[in-house]
């Protein structure tokens, strides 16, 4: 039977983007025909796992300490997965390794001495991989413009669609409940996801709220309150942290648009989760949000206030024009991105390194 290590220690942080990756491709995996090998899970909550998953998969409890080479797993699988580039852990001896790539934001971003550690951890990466995944064209055309790629075989596998269920309880209560129609938008609050722009555009849209969700402790996040404060937005602007599913679901579906003006992504999953409820959506005209929001997503060129306002009133026009039609297609996108076909992509690749 052949052994293969998923390296998924980011399952403990779930509202993150590598935690949902994470969890939604090991949830696909455990529904697939894997015989032949037995999957290991790495992770720090694993009584958690056995009791959703049971004897479909191993489990192997995360230590810190084992990112630390001296101390590192010294199991010989047959196959090692790194769930995503920015990992610590890495396998003790040179076994066949496979490398998702979901982004390499980290070129750009943070201090020069922070992006040349990182650098060198990525090319470290990079060298000892035997197969490389990328989440998107764009993710697999960034690393080839700033890295040395290896001559290894290399495949594209999208991330599927998160949510399968539109049904919220009649029972659910929302945190806030907008006054006007309200614009959505979800993730960190930082500097790359471009909040502020929206919080610029709000003051030439007088016909919306707009709905904040995501980690929202941050320097970034306290730039975006002063903002609405010297604007006089308090009572259209609201931020609701982190948010659990359920919740997460009900501003989706109750939304008039979801918008996602972000600087840089690797793919970007929110966007798909609003087309499944069939909402128009409003991007960035950059990096990969173009490849996943296809032809009758919304785009803005530039961050102009007055322009963004003008390219969402304009957008929203022709959405409420053609609603059936676009809200056919969204959902039906949305329903493309799916996390068995990522899954059975994936046993293709560990099983052509155990072939």
């Amino acid at each position: 039977m052949h052994q293969v290590f998923l390296e998924s220690h980011n399952l403990k942080n779930k509202f993150t983007g590598f935690g949902q990756f994470n969890y939604h491709l090991i949830k696909a995996l455990a529904q697939q025909d894997t015989s032949g090998m037995n999957i290991t899970l790495h992770a720090k909550d694993v009584d958690a796992l056995k009791k959703e998953f049971g004897t479909k998969f191993y489990y192997k409890k995360y230590k810190s300490i084992t990112r630390h080479k001296p101390f590192r797993i010294k199991k010989k699988y047959d196959v090692w997965h790194c769930l995503n580039q920015n990992i610590k852990i890495e396998p003790f001896y040179n076994i066949p390794y496979v490398l998702t790539v979901h982004d390499i934001h980290f070129v750009t971003e943070g201090s020069e001495g922070l992006q040349k550690k990182l650098r060198q951890k990525f090319e470290a990466k990079l060298k000892r991989s035997n197969s490389i995944v990328y989440i998107s064209n764009f993710a697999k055309q960034d690393t080839h413009a700033h890295f040395n790629v290896p001559n290894v075989p290399e495949y594209i596998i999208y991330n599927g669609n998160t949510i399968t269920d539109v049904d919220i309880p009649t029972s659910f209560k929302p945190t806030i409940k907008t006054e006007r129609p309200y614009l959505f938008s979800i993730g960190d609050f930082s500097e790359r996801k471009n909040f502020i722009s929206l919080v610029e555009m709000l003051r030439h849209t007088p016909e919306y709220d707009l709905v904040l969700a995501g980690n929202n402790t941050s320097l970034y996040a306290n730039k975006l309150a002063q903002l609405v404060t010297q604007y006089g937005l308090e009572d259209r602007v609201f931020k609701l942290g982190k948010i659990e599913d359920v919740e997460k679901h009900y501003y989706f579906k109750n939304c008039e648009a979801f918008v996602f003006p972000s600087h840089r992504e690797g793919f970007g999953i929110p966007p798909i989760e609003a087309m499944y409820f069939g909402k128009p959506v409003f991007l960035s005209n950059n990096t990969s949000l173009p490849e996943i929001g296809g032809e009758n997503s919304f785009y803005w060129d530039h961050f102009e206030p007055k322009y963004m306002a003008k390219v969402l009133q304009e957008g929203m026009q022709t959405f409420k024009q053609n609603q059936p039609i676009l809200e056919d297609w969204y959902i039906k996108r949305a329903k493309s991105f799916d996390w068995n076909d990522t899954a059975k992509k994936y046993i293709e690749v560990y099983q052509s390194l155990l072939d």
